[in-house]
């Protein structure tokens, strides 16, 4: 799977709500009613991840909740990322 060229990125975001491109990666952040909601997001999200095989570098402190998509062998966002975006905005939303 080949990396996008920014231009390619910076289209596909814009119908991606929530989502930036910084970095060499695609990011998004949410807050949720508690911990528990937060962690029962991120619990569906691994689900789905693990099918893509495609694992996001995430951070979660109480309600908030931090993910960054970026495909490590190709050095750059990828079709997997953004799959994995579209996925994460489903589960959220």
């Amino acid at each position: 799977m080949k990396a996008l060229s920014e231009a390619d990125i910076r289209k596909r975001l814009q119908s991606l709500e929530g989502w930036e491109y910084n970095d060499n990666a695609i990011h998004t952040a949410f807050e949720f009613e508690n911990f528990k909601e937060a962690f029962t997001i991120m619990t569906r999200i691994a689900f789905e991840a693990e099918k893509l095989d495609h694992h996001p570098d995430w951070s979660n402190v109480y309600n908030q909740l931090h993910i960054s998509l970026y495909t490590h062998s190709e050095n750059g966002v990828t079709e997997k990322d953004l799959e994995l975006a579209e996925t994460i905005n489903r589960l959220v939303s």
